[in-house]
């Protein structure tokens, strides 16, 4: 079923796939992976920053498969590949940065921008992933690498300076 976002609204409460994926509607804005980037501090930090850091990843583990499942659905209603509008790729994506990054909102900043980089020039292999691998797991598949790769340029930058990772 394809579906046009003539009412934005009501295609996000549509279906809770449309809800996760599209970030509650941050999907829907000008530039939507910068927003939906963006969400992913309010809710690292509300949801996960005060978890040991075994649970965040236990849940960010979890919530894996269901990013994938939401992805893929709401991509299909949206008649598109890979809809810009899709967003919980760049949200679940940064939270996995955020969850292993030392402290400091330096880091969340450079972390921030280093993945927003990477997310737009899809250098390989991110880019050859994003074009060979579909539904649901490609469109979430190319932004994990870009966060791994984001945080190993990270931990070079980390170990180079010296500073060790809270954990």
């Amino acid at each position: 079923m394809t579906t046009s976002l003539d009412s934005p609204l009501r295609f996000v409460l549509r279906h809770p796939a449309h809800l996760l994926a599209l970030g509650g509607g941050v999907g829907l804005l000008p530039a939507p992976g910068t927003w939906g980037t963006l969400l992913a501090l309010p809710l690292y930090w509300l949801l996960l920053a005060d978890l040991p850091i075994a649970t965040q990843g236990v849940v960010w583990l979890v919530a894996a498969p269901v990013c994938v499942w939401a992805a893929g659905i709401t991509a299909k209603h949206l008649g598109r590949a890979d809809p810009g509008a899709v967003v919980i790729d760049e949200i679940h994506a940064f939270i996995g940065m955020l969850i292993v990054l030392p402290s400091g909102y330096d880091w969340q900043l450079w972390a921030f921008l280093l993945f927003r980089a990477l997310d737009i020039a899809k250098p390989p292999p991110i880019g050859t992933l994003d074009r060979r691998v579909g539904g649901g797991l490609g469109i979430m598949l190319d932004d994990w690498v870009a966060a791994a790769i984001g945080m190993f340029v990270l931990a070079l930058i980390a170990r180079i300076s010296g500073v060790v990772p809270a954990v």
